[in-house]
């Protein structure tokens, strides 16, 4: 994962965090959940292995995605 850019959100929710991993270049984006007094590092590193495995996967190339919405400035 050296070569691509990935963007992290965190969100408390509750008694717990949402962490979400998006890959910048294909828009794939996964989500992982823990206690909100976890450390952020933690959480993060799940995420990213978890896209990882989510960019492995034979569908995950950018041409099987959907057209996104919106106007890139």
């Amino acid at each position: 994962m050296t070569d691509r850019e990935v963007l992290f959100e965190f969100t408390v929710v509750g008694e717990y965090m949402r962490a979400a991993a998006i890959d910048v270049e294909t828009g794939i984006e996964v989500v992982v959940m823990g206690p909100a007094a976890a450390p952020r590092e933690g959480l993060e590193r799940i995420a990213l292995r978890k896209l990882e495995k989510a960019l492995e996967a034979p569908d995950a190339e950018p041409s099987a995605l959907p057209p996104r919405k919106g106007t890139i400035v």
